[in-house]
């Protein structure tokens, strides 16, 4: 990845403000032959780590590979919020699915993200957990739907955790005169996300998973009862197989990239902001009503982290630093001259409806992605999930199963272009 840079930097163009900061991260072998396990699964993200650890502290022999290291995808790479709920606000949810089926999506969210802070508390995994998180309206028209946003939660969704905020206290809590209103929810926060995947990571391999980086998978197909997957470095014949890769299925199974569309997003971080203590004094992060959403936090060391560039293919723009800072200008002007330390992108798996795509797609392979850029908290529970539903126990995958998503339109060639136009309408929406 090459910048334009304006800048000096000590740091390689790229890199992240996670891999500077994450500590030791331990390696892991690429496979070298072929083996047999009980599950497979592809992919060493939060989905596929977690559920490798869920299943081997049972017992089950289960292999798990990724073509790069961990952490490389969206789970190391991410703007690291929490968020609550899913991805749709819940009276939206409630619109098309229902008030049982939205509160019951709800509730599973919230067990989301309990499971995710005990989990890191549990196993001592230094995540830098920040609470709060702020969503905020940039246009005028927007505020009423917040202060409703905060008024159904707590009434219809006994979550008592948001408060609806006005103009005045909107602007004095970013430190910032660009946003109208929003709702500021306690009940959530933020976390360096490579450091929980270093340590998921770790975790999974004491409990007796076998985890291989660097082995991309380049086939699965079906040999009598069982699933063969090909590698670069052999094969893995498996009982049952999880495909969870996300943004980054490519070509490998063909029901799942036609649901699950990939999308760069990127992220900056600026020189800690001694000079500027009125910038999120309370330590909140914050996402905006932009379709093409701007989020933002400050790390645990007082950076600025600003997430907002977009692009609709899996090319890395060139000007990635330049287009963050004229963002962060915006809502910052005088962060205008601001020094960018470190500036990187990565992959979000989106799906039509921007809701979870969970799908058997042949007999014992199940795909679950698609997060939409709301996956650090349902990522780490749907491997639990999964787990769960092979382990025979009582669980709620079937409520993301039972989601109609539909594919994307126009087929294996059109499919990006039509999403290109449609996400740039919907950018051009945002600013006019």
């Amino acid at each position: 990845m090459k910048l334009q840079q304006t800048w000096q930097s000590p740091i390689a163009p790229g890199l992240s403000l996670y891999q500077a900061t994450v500590g030791d991260r331990e390696t892991y072998p690429a496979l070298d032959g072929s083996r047999q396990a009980d599950i497979a699964i592809i992919g060493g993200g939060y989905t596929g780590l977690q559920a490798a650890y869920t299943l081997a502290k049972a017992g089950v022999d289960v292999v798990l590979i990724d073509a790069n290291r961990f952490g490389d995808g969206a789970s190391g790479r991410n703007g690291g919020q929490l968020g609550t709920g899913q991805r749709w606000w819940p009276e939206e949810m409630e619109e098309t699915l229902g008030y049982e089926r939205s509160k019951a999506l709800f509730d599973l969210a919230e067990r989301a993200k309990q499971h995710l802070l005990d989990f890191a508390r549990e196993h001592a995994i230094d995540i830098d957990f920040i609470p709060g998180q702020m969503n905020v309206a940039h246009k005028r028209s927007y505020v009423r739907s917040y202060a409703e946003n905060a008024r159904i939660a707590a009434e219809r969704y006994d979550y008592p955790h948001a408060h609806f905020m006005d103009e005045a206290e909107t602007r004095e809590r970013l430190g910032s005169q660009r946003y109208y209103g929003g709702v500021r929810d306690m009940g959530t926060g933020h976390i360096h996300p490579l450091k929980l995947l270093v340590g998921l990571a770790r975790v999974a391999k004491a409990a007796g998973a076998a985890l291989f980086e660097m082995t991309s998978a380049t086939a699965i197909r079906k040999s009598g009862g069982a699933t063969v997957i090909e590698t670069s470095a052999g094969t893995i014949t498996a009982d049952r197989v999880l495909i969870a890769c996300n943004g980054h299925i490519g070509d490998l199974e063909p029901i799942t990239a036609s649901h699950v569309m990939p999308i760069r997003s990127f992220i900056g971080a600026t020189a800690p902001l001694d000079r500027y203590p009125d910038i999120l004094p309370g330590g909140e992060a914050v996402a905006d009503s932009r379709f093409v959403v701007r989020y933002f936090r400050k790390s645990i060391d007082g950076r600025l982290l600003f997430g907002g560039r977009e692009a609709y293919t899996s090319d890395n723009p060139r000007d990635i630093t330049q287009h963050i800072r004229r963002q962060i200008a915006e809502i910052y002007p005088a962060l205008n001259e601001i020094e960018i330390t470190h500036a990187w992108g990565g992959t979000v798996g989106i799906t039509m409806p921007r809701q979870l795509f969970v799908r058997d797609v042949m007999p014992g392979v199940t795909s679950i992605g698609g997060y939409s850029g709301h996956g650090v908290m349902l990522s780490n529970y749907c491997g639990r999930l999964y787990a769960e539903s092979v382990l025979g126990r009582p669980g709620e995958l079937d409520l993301f199963k039972a989601l109609d998503i539909p594919p994307f339109p126009g087929g294996r060639r059109m499919r990006s272009p039509l999403l290109f136009l449609a996400l740039t309408w919907f950018a051009l929406r945002d600013r006019f």
